[in-house]
């Protein structure tokens, strides 16, 4: 029976975080090296307010991509501002651009990316891509990773992705939310919504979780809800539910 699935792409078809966590490291070396002799500045001071100030970016902006090198600035300003130390245009800049880099890292895959798409489609199943972030952004990805394939033009890009963003595509889809899944690594914007609006939904554990994903879920399935670690289970779990239907 044909299915209509939806992937997230970031962490979920391709490497995102580890990028992330790779500038953030970046960034808490600068910070603890311009900030030398003030005790207060440890690492994870710092990376603590920085994911403070980045979740709280989130909830107000979305995925734009300058919150993220906002929340570089922020964090060095606040711990300037709290100990009295000068800013320096320089730091501030150098932050800045430090935070931005992080959108130009290589697209990689997640291992058996292509093998699970080819296998989904080859069953005759509607693949579609929602993914939050920029259009230009994101749209790169989509072209780096070669998906264009898998998906044509059943792609949406939200900068907010939350449960209102979700029930529009599937309203203005027409949707059969019986036949429709949602599979993504974050509890927040891809198994929570998924389950609100009544869509089986598939849950892919990532090795390293960004904090703003990982919420609790209090929402009863309505369908089918399953948690795996790898890509290429996907196929035979959605054949086999779908078979015991």
């Amino acid at each position: 029976m044909k299915q209509h699935i939806l992937f997230d792409l970031d962490d979920t078809l391709i490497h995102c975080n580890k990028y992330f966590y790779l500038v953030i490291e970046q960034f808490v070396e600068s910070m603890t090296t311009w900030f030398a002799g003030y005790p207060e500045v440890t690492p994870a001071a710092v990376r603590d307010k920085q994911t403070e100030i980045d979740i709280a970016g989130v909830a107000i902006l979305g995925f734009k991509s300058e919150h993220f090198p906002q929340s570089f600035v922020d964090t060095y300003e606040y711990f300037s501002a709290l100990l009295g130390r000068p800013r320096s245009p320089v730091e501030i800049d150098f932050a800045w651009k430090l935070g931005l880099s992080v959108y130009d890292h290589e697209t990689e895959p997640y291992p058996d990316m292509q093998a699970t798409l080819d296998r989904l489609a080859e069953r005759g199943h509607e693949l579609h891509l929602y993914t939050g972030g920029e259009i230009l952004i994101q749209k790169r990805k989509i072209e780096h990773a070669q998906l264009e394939r898998y998906f044509q033009s059943r792609v949406y890009i939200r900068q907010h992705k939350n449960s209102e963003a979700l029930e529009h595509i599937l309203a203005e889809g027409l949707f059969d939310r019986g036949q429709t899944w949602m599979i993504g690594n974050s509890i927040r914007t891809d198994v929570v919504p998924a389950l609100t609006a009544g869509i089986n939904a598939i849950h892919m554990k990532a090795e390293t979780e960004w904090l703003y994903n990982i919420i609790q879920i209090e929402v009863e399935p309505k369908g089918a809800f399953f948690t795996l670690n790898r890509l290429i289970e996907v196929p035979d779990t959605i054949h086999g539910y779908v078979s015991l239907r």
